[in-house]
């Protein structure tokens, strides 16, 4: 006797068997319905963050003549959260970032903009936070934010009342990757160097 979760699983398989003038969902990232689901997930994350980054740029431009990338946006305000001044350390850890470097060229870029400020010295001692410009810049951004994409949210019916589950869906996925990260990380195999001049079809060994 199948069981409910059993009879959608099949339902699901079905579904790939589908008649070829059909979209077709399946390759080699999504072999099985669970795999589908999950890379239907991925696709709607890489274009959402593409878009969030379109918006933060668009909406910046509203406000003041310096161009900023998404990321760069995102430290911009988190910078300015609560009004507390952050270490590279904090912000890092506030965007699960890890990549120090680019961190420490957006800061430079915000601070050749006028945008923050740097106080401390030493590894541990600097932090950072905006300046009287940046918070006005920021004030602005959050006014245009309400009318354009927050107005735009209470428009689409019930769309309000899911984004607590969609927020921590994220959060779940998000240690789900780390989670995985970490295990990939742990037992990667060694692989050999590619002989220069190999096979032109790359068919090394794997």
């Amino acid at each position: 006797m199948l069981m409910a979760g059993d009879r959608q699983m099949n339902e699901r398989r079905k579904s790939l068997e589908t008649p070829a003038e059909l979209l077709d969902r399946g390759w080699h990232l999504a072999r099985t319905p669970l795999e589908i689901d999950v890379t239907e997930v991925e696709y709607a994350l890489m274009r959402s963050y593409e878009a969030f980054g379109h918006w933060q740029a668009e909406c910046l431009a509203t406000v003041i003549e310096f161009f900023a990338s998404g990321p760069e946006n995102a430290l911009l305000h988190i910078i300015r959260m609560n009004d507390r001044p952050k270490s590279v350390r904090d912000l890092a850890q506030m965007t699960n970032r890890d990549d120090i470097p680019n961190i420490q060229y957006s800061l430079r870029k915000l601070l050749k903009g006028g945008l923050i400020t740097r106080t401390g010295s030493g590894r541990a001692g600097v932090t950072y936070e905006v300046t009287p410009l940046g918070h006005r810049v920021t004030e602005r951004y959050a006014d245009i934010r309400s009318v354009l994409l927050i107005d735009a949210v209470t428009r689409i019916p019930e769309m309000a009342d899911k984004l607590e589950d969609v927020a921590r869906t994220l959060e779940l996925m998000t240690g789900i990757y780390e989670q995985a990260a970490r295990a990939a990380a742990t037992h990667r195999r060694r692989h050999p160097r590619p002989e220069p001049g190999g096979d032109a079809d790359g068919g090394g060994k794997l």
